[in-house]
């Protein structure tokens, strides 16, 4: 199949395929990407030999994030379901999902990542959910975060909407290796080759599956009340669309508090 706004390839043999967003240089989250990953990320697995897929970004970053203009009143109704239901599918996926981060990986990016089983990043590579500052927060996020680092870290990252460089993420525990950008691949490609090729693709899948469910029945059983909070609750307030607003605007929101 043919994909305008990713690209798929394989990698050793065919036992590895590999997802680029795009287009650089941001890769944004959209509702026409949300729905090519969604079709690469059923298709893929339907080949057995398949042992793991590696999601990554074209050029220089991960992805800056979901498309604000799609977060504006009249779109987010749609756009945002679609995006946790690609959050859903990647938790429930049989096959190992790895997350290679280069740049930035922020917003709805940053929660792709999370969404995977491994993450290798680079140590210059920035990672957060700055969605506070535009007056709203990461559903999906709101979930993953403390399931991986715990209640207090979460709520330091989600409330500040700070950025930290990948070592930061790799102390708290939300991420498995940080090397440096030169290595990345070489380091990816180690790990597949003596952790993963050897494996039988049957085996991986199960055991997949199993050390997922705990994460992916949570993320089930609180994504709906978190969708609801933010498009009947959240979106119905003036900052929120103030928010949006100011950053399609380029300029500095003026809050209400309401």
């Amino acid at each position: 199949m043919s994909y305008q706004l990713i690209q798929v390839s394989e990698k050793f043999d065919g036992a590895v395929a590999q997802i680029e967003l795009g287009p650089p240089p941001a890769n944004i989250i959209c509702a026409a990407l949300i729905k090519e990953l969604l079709s690469a990320l059923e298709e893929i697995p339907t080949d057995p030999q398949k042992k793991m897929i590696i999601l990554t970004g074209l050029g220089k970053h991960f992805s800056f994030g979901a498309s604000v203009e799609e977060h504006a009143p009249g779109a987010v109704d749609d756009m945002l379901p679609q995006f946790h239901l690609l959050i859903e599918r990647m938790l429930a996926m049989p096959l190992p999902l790895m997350a290679k981060v280069k740049g930035a990986a922020l917003g709805g990016g940053f929660e792709v990542v999370l969404a995977c089983n491994l993450i290798f990043a680079a140590d210059d590579a920035k990672l957060g959910v700055p969605e506070i500052k535009l007056g709203v927060f990461p559903p999906p996020a709101s979930i993953l975060l403390p399931l991986k680092i715990g209640e207090v870290r979460a709520s330091e990252m989600t409330l500040s909407g700070e950025q930290r460089k990948a070592p930061e993420w790799l102390e708290m525990g939300a991420i498995n290796r940080v090397v440096s950008l030169e290595s990345l691949d070489e380091v990816i490609d180690r790990f597949i080759e003596t952790e993963i090729l050897p494996k039988s693709a049957s085996s991986l899948r199960f055991a997949n599956r199993a050390v997922r469910l705990t994460t992916l029945r949570s993320y089930q059983q609180h994504i709906k009340e978190v969708e609801s909070l933010y498009l009947n609750q959240l979106m119905a307030t003036k900052d929120a669309v103030e928010g949006i607003q100011s950053f399609i605007e380029k300029r500095s929101a003026k809050w209400q508090n309401c």
